[in-house]
């Protein structure tokens, strides 16, 4: 793991939203000092010059006038005034297992992993089994591409003291917080279970092949197929202390299912009730947390199913990504971190 102190000023305690800016104007922050969280395509990331930074690839946003593609631009995050001597680490495949054993006693870590590389694998399956993943405020996001350019391109994230792009390892900022404050994740989740067949997976992972419906094991891809299942909705299933946690479909192909996220073997699992008008339920969910968000993202199928390009998620803004960190991978969901 390589990690770099940063030294921070404690004279700002306000919370500053992210919002989309130039890359001249990212320049200027990173040059200044700033420690950042910063999303973008990978052109105008490699274009930033090196500093306290970190930042993962996807040019869809929730900006200030609604949802957006923007390739030429950056959105940045800020952290809160009064974080004390934030760690900018590098995880790969083989340590990110230990990445809450290293986070601050009070404080948060955001995550950054490039799409389909190993150390994502490994997060996505392992996680919940990781020690500590549940005590300490743990988010983030999966780093994607242009949706036209998934056979061309692959997912990068960037570690700014080094300038360094990587697809196959992970970047993290390890912050800490005055230990009055209190960290907290919150998840806009539309969906729930609905009432319909009981799924269950012989094998965990990204792909099946087959499902037990009812405790009938079938064939997955002659299921959806014959019950012309709405694959916009997820599975969803409840989780640890009755979580309820979504995973979205990826692709249909002829003889199996690729999902955004794994499902696991022994965990019971249901289509999700339909929601009605998608971009009025998620319009209905968005939180009032004013002056208390620090970060936020939110799911690449939101902003497509949804429809929310040009629509406002009022003051949730940050990057639109291709799986959300909430302690452990989730998908179709909206996440954000709030600072009390």
């Amino acid at each position: 793991m390589n990690q770099i102190p940063v030294a921070m000023e404690h004279s700002h305690p306000e919370i500053t939203l992210g919002h989309l800016v130039t890359v001249e104007q990212a320049a200027e922050m990173i040059l200044a000092g700033e420690v950042l969280s910063i999303a973008g395509d990978e052109e105008v990331l490699r274009q930033l010059p090196r500093g306290s930074w970190i930042g993962g690839t996807t040019a869809y946003f929730m900006a200030e006038n609604g949802g957006e593609y923007e390739p030429k631009k950056v959105f940045v995050n800020h952290l809160p005034g009064d974080c004390r001597e934030p760690r900018l680490c590098i995880y790969d495949s083989r340590n990110i297992d230990q990445i809450c054993n290293e986070a601050p006693e009070n404080g948060f870590t955001l995550l950054i992993i490039p799409a389909h590389s190993l150390v994502h694998k490994r997060f996505a399956e392992d996680a919940p089994g990781f020690e500590n993943i549940y005590l300490q405020p743990l988010i983030g996001w999966i780093a994607g591409v242009d949706v036209h350019d998934l056979l061309t391109r692959t997912a990068k994230v960037v570690y700014g003291p080094s300038g360094e792009l990587y697809d196959n390892k992970a970047v993290a900022l390890h912050v800490e917080v005055d230990e009055e404050r209190i960290v907290t994740i919150e998840t806009v989740n539309l969906f729930q279970p609905g009432d319909g067949d009981v799924l269950c997976f012989p094998e965990s992972g990204f792909t099946a092949r087959q499902v037990e419906v009812n405790g009938q094991l079938t064939d997955l891809v002659s299921y959806l197929r014959n019950n012309k299942i709405d694959t916009q909705l997820p599975l969803v299933t409840e989780y640890r202390d009755g979580a309820v946690l979504n995973v979205s479909f990826q692709l249909i192909a002829d003889d199996y299912v690729k999902f955004y996220a794994p499902v696991f073997h022994g965990q019971e699992y249901r289509l999700a009730r339909n929601i009605g008008s998608y971009s009025q339920a998620f319009a209905e969910h968005i939180p009032n947390t004013s002056g208390q968000i620090a970060f936020c993202c939110n799911c690449i199928l939101n902003y497509y199913y949804g429809e929310l390009e040009g629509v406002s998620t009022g003051q949730m803004r940050g990057p639109m990504v291709f799986g959300e960190i909430a302690y452990q991978l989730i998908n179709q969901s909206m996440v954000y971190l709030r600072i009390i």
